[in-house]
């Protein structure tokens, strides 16, 4: 008999057992949970901050860089004089020779090649040319040039703070085949220079 008694509170028992094993694993898996997302949140709080330190530097460039654009602008508003030489009385080529000796001081000292350079004076195309009445003398320079990408900007560069009037026409460049680092340029340029005898 106490047998079947104890038959009838098996059942009851293996359901107490098998629920408490079933809230034991819940209640493992639900703390695994939980620590995941805490985990998730820590993570999601340090990438929040990232995101404020990244867009902070973002707008500090941004600020820089309108400063820079405004500042360049500014410089780019003010003109520059055209090349006078001390001398008067001298053709074109004469005349423009020390704004081109300028023009190759910028080269060499950015270890920039010429490979080869034609002149053209006074070109009858040349708005100055046409209309100053040979008050402006001017010198249409095609160089083929070979340079690294930092000679060529900080060329770039210096050009663009150089002292007197000048025209860059066009600029072609193509990365070397065999060395990508090397480029080779088509520059084209026009120096100008103001006749001392006008």
């Amino acid at each position: 008999m106490d047998n079947e008694k104890l038959k009838q509170f098996i059942v009851p028992i293996l359901i107490v057992v098998v629920a408490l094993i079933m809230t034991i694993y819940i209640g493992m898996k639900l703390a695994n949970n939980i620590q995941d997302i805490i985990g998730y949140k820590n993570d999601i709080a340090a990438k929040e901050q990232l995101l404020a330190e990244k867009k902070a530097q973002l707008d500090k460039y941004i600020k820089e860089e309108a400063a820079e654009a405004k500042k360049t602008a500014e410089e780019a508003s003010k003109s520059k004089p055209f090349y006078k030489p001390a001398a008067s009385g001298m053709n074109t080529e004469a005349i423009i020779q020390g704004e081109f000796t300028e023009i190759l001081q910028l080269i060499r000292a950015n270890k920039i090649k010429v490979r080869t350079i034609k002149y053209e004076y006074d070109p009858q195309d040349d708005a100055f040319v046409k209309g100053a009445g040979g008050k402006y003398k001017a010198a249409r320079l095609n160089m083929e040039m070979i340079a690294t990408y930092t000679g060529y900007n900080n060329f770039l560069k210096e050009l663009y703070k150089h002292d007197h009037f000048l025209d860059i026409q066009s600029v072609e460049i193509v990365p070397y085949k065999k060395n990508k680092q090397i480029l080779l340029i088509n520059f084209k340029l026009k120096l100008y220079a103001q006749d001392s005898a006008n």
